[in-house]
């Protein structure tokens, strides 16, 4: 993070400038003592950063206008002074340039093992440029992430500082019962309308729209505003049944302001991503999706989407947060138990139960790879187990917890993409059930698209077969497919309504008091 934002005041006050040099100085934003066109572009552009995701207060954006209105108003302030003006606005400038580039916080301090993803501007150059173009908040516009979801989700933001506005919106009336349902009676229905239609769902106040018919009676959960709440639901992460109850309830009435937090708490992340150089592979955890990429443009028509089950929000078993490059599958693969799922959950029922091993299709093995040696399960072999010294896996087949696929993406978490015999677990609204891994909906489709590049023929067919076959199978990608796997909780979508997600692992909370804590440094 640059170091000039908190010499701002202090450079206004003269207390930072060498008059002897000052005076000599050559300005960038002044001509004659008056500030140049540019200067009032980029003056313009540091008042409006909340439009952006960010803070004025950072840039000292108030001090700065009325510094540069008094200097507009008396062109005799001397050089000395005037040149301490104009360098205070350098660093702003700077600043937010840089803010808006690679975001206010380094990723990696925030846990993200993302690395470097965008390269350090150059001080000297964005100045120059910025001081002397024609248009300075296109200049601006082009140092910030060039994702189509990132434009739209910056676009919601200032309908939903509007709506933030009118706190009245989100005050709805108790709920007279646990679950109101449809044709039910509530005193908030009115209320709950006029919400629902400001978050962009004007079907929700409709006389009939695709059997949504509207009752005369304003109090009564009629079909349109049914509809409406489902459609809510869907946004929101919640089970999209129409019933409006616990969580729907709180969802409903969660302050816009908190809305407008996780929009630009989401764009800083945005911020910290590098360009797509290669169609890659984007989870979500928050929303317990994935997106493969046809193109490099992120628009819905170039998506594939899936569900995927991510890791639980216990700290030892969250999915983590890095970039990596998926290079091959295996097919009917052998699950190695982790050494920490080994001790905290699979000793105790193999000592008490002869039978657990075979059971379960799980095996004591001695060595390394796929070919390592299976050895006696008894009380001697268990103890070299659980010492470390040998191995647990499962057996390849349509029980083994990584199901019949799994996508290998080298990393430092040993975390990967894999299919699952729990079908169930996707129907959940809730997704978070795994150790860390990362199981995916419709493993076939997956591998189809990932396996465009590598040699022979991987029909939907080609894969359901090896999938079926007797023996482990490794097959590499024609060329590595990059993998993000993110934390989100605001989406912006093409067709208009923003998707919230619930912050499962409390990131939201940490980045927001890494914010404070920088703010509070200044």
């Amino acid at each position: 993070m640059p170091a000039g934002a908190p010499r701002l005041v202090a450079l206004l006050a003269g207390m930072l400038w060498n008059p002897a040099s000052a005076a000599t100085q050559a300005l960038l934003w002044f001509q004659a003592g008056h500030p140049t066109p540019q200067a009032e572009a980029v003056l313009a552009q540091l008042d409006s950063a909340a439009d952006r995701g960010l803070d004025p207060v950072d840039y000292d954006a108030a001090a700065l206008v009325a510094a540069v209105e008094r200097q507009r108003h008396d062109g005799r302030t001397l050089q000395p002074d005037l040149a301490a003006l104009d360098a205070a606005l350098s660093v702003a400038v700077f600043d937010y340039a840089h803010d808006l580039h690679s975001g206010r916080i380094d990723a990696r301090a925030a846990g993200f093992a993302i690395g470097r993803p965008r390269p350090p501007l150059d001080r000297a150059q964005i100045l120059a440029r910025l001081a002397h173009s024609r248009d300075p908040a296109a200049e601006f516009a082009a140092l910030e992430p060039q994702f189509v979801h990132y434009r739209l989700l910056e676009a919601a933001l200032r309908h939903y500082r509007d709506l933030a506005r009118q706190g009245e919106l989100t005050r709805l009336p108790p709920l007279p019962k646990r679950t109101l349902r449809p044709g039910d009676r509530y005193a908030g229905a009115s209320a709950l309308r006029r919400l629902l239609v400001a978050m962009d769902d004007p079907a929700a106040g409709a006389a009939d729209v695709g059997g949504g018919v509207a009752s005369d009676d304003a109090d009564v959960m009629d079909g349109a505003l049914v509809k409406g709440l489902v459609r809510f639901q869907a946004q929101h992460g919640l089970v999209a049944d129409g019933l409006l109850s616990g969580r729907t309830y709180r969802a409903l009435t969660t302050p816009m302001s908190a809305r407008v937090h996780s929009i630009e708490l989401t764009l800083e992340r945005w911020r910290w991503l590098p360009p797509f150089t290669a169609p890659p592979i984007i989870v979500n955890i928050p929303q317990f999706q994935l997106f493969a990429f046809r193109t490099t443009s992120d628009r819905a028509a170039d998506i594939a989407q899936m569900p995927v089950i991510v890791g639980q929000s216990f700290r030892d078993k969250r999915t983590p947060v890095f970039v990596s490059e998926l290079r091959y599958l295996v097919f009917r693969p052998y699950w190695d138990v982790p050494a920490s799922i080994v001790r905290a959950e699979m000793l105790a029922p193999m000592r008490a139960d002869p039978l657990f091993l075979e059971r379960n299709g799980l095996e004591i093995v001695r060595g390394g790879g796929d070919d390592a040696t299976p050895v006696r399960a008894d009380a001697a072999s268990i103890a070299t187990l659980a010492a470390g010294h040998l191995r647990l896996r499962q057996r390849p087949g349509p029980d083994n917890a990584l199901g019949l696929v799994k996508f290998v993406m080298p990393n430092d978490f040993g975390v990967y993409l894999h299919s699952t015999p729990a079908r169930n677990l996707f129907g959940r609204a809730r997704r978070d059930f795994s150790h860390g891994c990362i199981r995916v909906s419709d493993p076939v489709a997956l591998a189809v698209h990932v396996l465009r590049s590598a040699p022979g023929d991987w029909s939907a067919e080609a894969v359901n077969a090896a999938m079926r076959g007797q023996d482990a199978r490794r097959v590499a990608l024609g060329a590595p497919v990059p993998v993000m796997v993110l934390y989100a909780t605001a989406l912006a979508t093409e067709a208009g309504p923003v998707l919230f997600f619930d912050d499962i692992y409390g990131y939201d909370r940490r980045l927001d008091a890494m914010l404070q804590r920088r703010r509070a440094a200044r």
